[in-house]
């Protein structure tokens, strides 16, 4: 395994990884006190309520937002190095465009759909004007155009730091609001503020770097795919993908809010929390990947080694955060949360099972979109999506929580098993040619 790292993609691969690692490792210990202290001072009931409210801003969100930031890596990158300065201004002036054209379509029709739709997730009547009011957010939630320019810029420092303003932020505000014994409207209040400033740091760091570099002026938002190659179906198919993926957390609380109870969404909340931290190592290395194997020939074995080596590297990674939550995830309810919030612990056995799956599948969503294959993914996504629609429904009834986080498990597994299948096809057609 020695050799592997005179790689140079890989050690770049780690690099960028570690940024990620050390800030998101700051982040998730606030987080955890977080969602322990907001736990603690609402109680079951009204901290589900207060994750209902979030959930359905982040839902619509991210069934709308383009995740443009594959597009200023796709087309800005190449423009970037062949100094190419009109396509590159066009890449991020679309990418901004489609942020901001999607996001403030979003906020009108998410305002518009949550009376109707209240009932549906048992969210109280008093909350309906305090969750209107968070949709102010969505304009600002799709940053994906200013995460596309650092990370065109090699600038993974800067967005591991953006990254830890929020939950740390939330972190210090939450205790202060569980010692001063504040009503669920300041917890509300709490995350409105915490989210918009890490919307607004995003995109000022972006100005910023673009600025610093002499690459800001002459770039503005706009509709206009213009000389980027196929750059609306492109958009189009990652908007799709991506919403589904970015949905499949929030839309899943809610899910179990409709089917179950709002205190249950609040304790799936907290076992999804938890397992997932079992999957951060990997999320690290999926954010560092995707810009690193753009760089290659996907005709020759470099971006398949390197798929190969990044995986076995993150299984590594998983196990251990794996094993550490499987000896201690009990204790941790416990202590953290309170004894009512130990109910979370078997749907979050259950769940522990979706990062084990993706510590070792996540290079394939990348792998397709690198050589092409932009839709296939979204194919996946959507078969995997309606297996879990599908079997949350009968699961639920029958079993609980714990049928909730299964059907989960079990449309990933249908979605990853789809895209392994279309990489293998890929790699064979590509290494033939």
């Amino acid at each position: 395994m020695r050799h592997w790292f005179k790689d140079q993609h890989l050690r770049s691969l780690l690099k960028n990884t570690s940024y990620l690692a050390v800030s998101k490792g700051v982040a998730a210990v606030g987080g955890l006190v977080t969602l322990a202290f907001a736990g603690r001072s609402l109680g079951v009931v009204a901290f589900g309520l207060l994750i209902l409210v979030h959930s359905y801003a982040q839902a619509a969100s991210g069934l709308t937002k383009f995740n443009s930031w594959q597009v200023v890596v796709r087309y800005g990158g190449p423009a970037l190095r062949a100094g190419d300065e009109a396509r590159f201004r066009r890449a991020i002036g679309f990418a901004l465009g489609l942020d901001l054209a999607s996001g403030i379509l979003t906020m009108i029709a998410a305002m518009l759909l949550l009376p109707l739709v209240a009932p549906l997730f048992k969210l109280p009547e008093e909350l309906i004007v305090p969750a209107t009011a968070y949709c102010l957010l969505l304009p600002l939630m799709g940053a994906g155009a200013a995460s596309g320019v650092l990370r065109l810029f090699d600038r993974f420092d800067l967005l591991g730091w953006q990254g830890t303003i929020t939950p740390n932020v939330r972190a210090v505000l939450t205790v202060v609001a569980w010692w001063q014994q504040w009503p669920l409207l300041t917890f509300i209040l709490i995350w409105f503020v915490t989210d918009l400033i890490g919307d607004l740091v995003m995109w000022w760091m972006a100005w910023r770097e673009l600025k610093r570099r002499g690459k800001l002026s002459g770039i503005r938002p706009t509709l206009k795919a213009g000389p980027l190659e196929r750059g609306w179906p492109f958009a189009i198919s990652i908007n799709l993908n991506s919403s589904l993926n970015t949905a499949w957390g929030p839309l899943a609380r809610l899910l179990v809010g409709a089917v179950l109870s709002p205190a249950a969404a609040g304790l799936y909340r907290v076992a999804s929390s938890i397992a997932d931290a079992a999957q951060k190592p990997t999320d690290f290395l999926n954010k560092a990947f995707y810009p690193e194997v753009m760089r290659l020939d996907h005709r020759d074995k470099a971006p398949w080694q390197l798929m190969a080596r990044t995986m076995i590297l993150s299984a590594l990674l998983g196990a251990v955060a794996l094993l550490m939550i499987l000896i201690g995830g009990e204790w941790l309810l416990r202590v953290a949360f309170g004894p009512e919030f130990v109910a979370a612990h078997g749907v979050m056995l259950v769940l522990l099972g979706v990062p084990l799956l993706m510590t070792v599948t996540f290079p394939l969503p990348a792998m397709l979109h690198a050589v092409g294959r932009v839709n296939l993914p979204l194919i996946a996504n959507l078969i995997g999506a309606l297996a879990y629609v599908a079997l949350i429904f009968p699961l639920a009834d029958r079993f609980g929580l714990i049928g909730a986080g299964a059907a989960f498990l079990a449309g990933r597994a249908v979605m990853m098993s789809v895209m392994a299948l279309a990489v293998a096809r890929e790699r064979r057609r590509l290494t033939r040619a």
